[in-house]
């Protein structure tokens, strides 16, 4: 299923194509992705009798809202290989999540799977402007976690050279892009923050290296944080978006040329928006919770899976195919304080409002008694010198806003630099949260 792949520059006819022939193709897959489920995975044989409905129902595509969801608990609940729809020996590659919170989820990839996966971290890529020849710079994590074999092959097919260095590491991440003059960077927004106060600690200013654009994504990230690496760094930043459970990076990204949200390659994965109370599917353009189904895996299907991740469908813009607006937050990572309903990417966004603060910031919640607390935890940006009244001039400035844009009450700490946690390997850890379950 694998695409011609294009001259450098150019894009695939499907990327341009009209969405009657994108339908058309996604029906096609998708009603051998249903088929290829309920042959071969009993939970998806079950899940489909139990819902009264057979791969056979999907006349049109508004039809697959017959079909039950998949969610991270199905998942769980198969562990580890009962998902696979493949004979274990067909299976080339195994990914699966950190499991912190429960067993892992646990992923498969064919040999062919493994191949389209490169082929659209390769589009994506190029998508972000790169192009064969430039050197890509992955500090991802490489291992069971997705991002850094999904970048690493992707670049290789995009006939970039990879400077594998993966996660941590920070004074040689700041050495190797010095010295080998990397291109593009590939790597979670969070750590690109810590890499550029490493360039500022070695007396080096990260906006005269060699990078020109940055694939920014494994976490939600704001305007407001693209705006501040742009500005830190000298880049062009760019979203991509993915997940292990329906492939890993390049699900989606964005186009270099418009940087208004990531484009979904809906070639290969099926997007629906559905309200995340009543699973009811939304139209384009209400937000809502981001489900996909794939059209191509063999190694292991999902059909309609619950990503959590709380967006919305957009219409085509430099390419034929619908985007997604920013991810404003997940659906389980939504912290409810005495009744409201708050997301950490509202708080990066008001911190980053302020000039005097850098982008590293933390929630701790806490309760006293039947009271719910918040201490917004944030940085004074390297180069500020805050005397202690401006410091509490610039709480109280954040504490005001919290309460205006949010509607909570917040004790605000502006902290000097170093004060928070740095995240080496993986996500950022943005939320304390010490109330008891």
């Amino acid at each position: 299923m694998s695409p011609t792949r294009p001259a450098p520059g150019e894009l695939e006819p499907i990327e341009t194509a009209s969405r009657d022939e994108i339908q058309a193709l996604q029906l096609q897959r998708l009603r051998w992705s249903l088929q290829h489920a309920y042959d071969n995975v009993p939970h998806y044989r079950r899940a489909f009798d139990a819902r009264g409905v057979h791969p056979g129902d999907l006349k049109t595509l508004a039809d697959l809202a017959k079909f039950p969801f998949t969610t991270k608990a199905d998942l769980r609940e198969n562990y580890p290989f009962g998902m696979f729809a493949v004979p274990r020996h067909q299976i080339m590659r195994i990914h699966a999540s950190s499991g912190t919170t429960g067993k892992p989820t646990v992923v498969g990839y064919t040999a062919r799977d493994i191949d389209t996966w490169a082929d659209l971290a390769a589009r994506s890529i190029r998508a972000a402007g790169g192009r064969p020849g430039d050197m890509v710079h992955i500090a991802y994590g490489y291992g069971l976690f997705t991002g850094g074999l999904g970048a690493h092959y992707g670049a290789e097919r995009a006939g970039c050279t990879v400077v594998p260095m993966s996660g941590g590491q920070t004074e040689k991440q700041v050495q190797l892009i010095q010295d080998f003059k990397p291109d593009l960077i590939m790597v979670t927004p969070s750590y690109m923050q810590v890499i550029v106060e490493e360039f500022a600690r070695q007396g080096l200013d990260a906006r005269e290296s060699s990078l020109r654009v940055g694939i920014f994504g494994a976490e939600p990230w704001t305007e407001a944080m693209r705006r501040e690496i742009e500005h830190s760094a000298g880049i062009k930043a760019v979203d991509i978006y993915g997940l292990s459970e329906v492939m890993g990076p390049g699900v989606a990204s964005e186009c270099v040329e418009t940087q208004d949200g990531p484009t979904i390659w809906e070639d290969h994965f099926y997007p629906e928006i559905i309200d995340p109370l009543t699973g009811e599917v939304l139209p384009d353009g209400e937000e809502g919770e981001l489900v996909f189904t794939t059209l191509s895996k063999e190694g292991l299907p999902v059909i309609r899976y619950r990503t959590r991740d709380l967006t919305r469908l957009l219409p085509p813009t430099a390419r034929s195919f619908r985007r997604m607006g920013k991810i404003v937050g997940r659906s389980d990572d939504m912290l409810i304080i005495r009744g409201v309903n708050m997301f950490p990417t509202q708080i990066e966004e008001i911190v980053l409002a302020h000039e005097q603060l850098s982008g590293q910031y933390q929630i701790v919640v806490s309760r006293d008694g039947n009271l719910d607390r918040v201490e917004v935890r944030c940085e004074l940006h390297p180069h500020c010198q805050a005397a202690p009244d401006e410091v509490q001039q610039i709480s109280g400035w954040i504490q005001h806003r919290i309460k205006t844009l949010v509607g909570i009450s917040t004790r605000v700490s502006v902290l000097p630099q170093d004060s928070i946690e740095r995240t080496l390997v993986g996500k950022a850890r943005r939320v304390i949260d010490q109330r008891p379950r």
